[in-house]
Formats: structure tokens, sequence, C-alpha cells
């Protein structure tokens, strides 16, 4: 009965990871959002990135965004302005 109650418990503790793990689809920014964003891009001189994230209501993050003036992190507001750019 012993072995069968561990069993149980080591099945739950194992699957409790999978449960609570984010939705990736809800991370993926929309095709239109992209294109503004790669708008923005375009004026800064940056001709492509690893990745967009939204960060928090109405904040983008975009990675290694590969610009004329190195590599950045930039990030924009609601209205796709540049609120920070960071170079690493």
């Amino acid at each position: 009965m012993m072995k069968v109650i561990g069993l149980a418990l080591v099945l739950a503790l194992s699957a409790a990871p999978f449960a609570f793990a984010e939705d990736d689809d809800d991370d993926k920014v929309p095709a239109a959002e992209v294109e503004k964003i790669e708008g923005v891009l375009s004026t800064l001189g940056c001709k492509g990135y690893e990745a967009i994230q939204k960060e928090s209501v109405g904040v983008y993050e975009i990675e290694d965004a590969k610009c004329a003036m190195g590599t950045m992190d930039i990030k924009l507001d609601k209205d796709y302005t540049v609120i920070l750019i960071s170079r690493y």
C-alpha cells in the first residue's frame, strides 16, 4: 500500500510543472502589431531581431535587434514610441 501511495505522490509532483506551464500562444504578438514594430525598427536603422515579446500592457521588448549602431534591446510603449534602447 505504501508503494502505491509513494508512486502516486511521485507522479503527481512530476506532473505539477506541466500543469502550471505558461501557454506559448499567450506570448505571441499579433501580425498587425509586428508590422508596426518592424516599421519603427526600420526607421531606427534595424533590419532584424531575435524575438518580440509583449511584457506588460502595451509594452513591447525587441530582443537582439540588428541595428546600424550594433545589437540592441529596444522597448516600445503602446503607441510604438521608443522608451528604451540598451546596447550590451
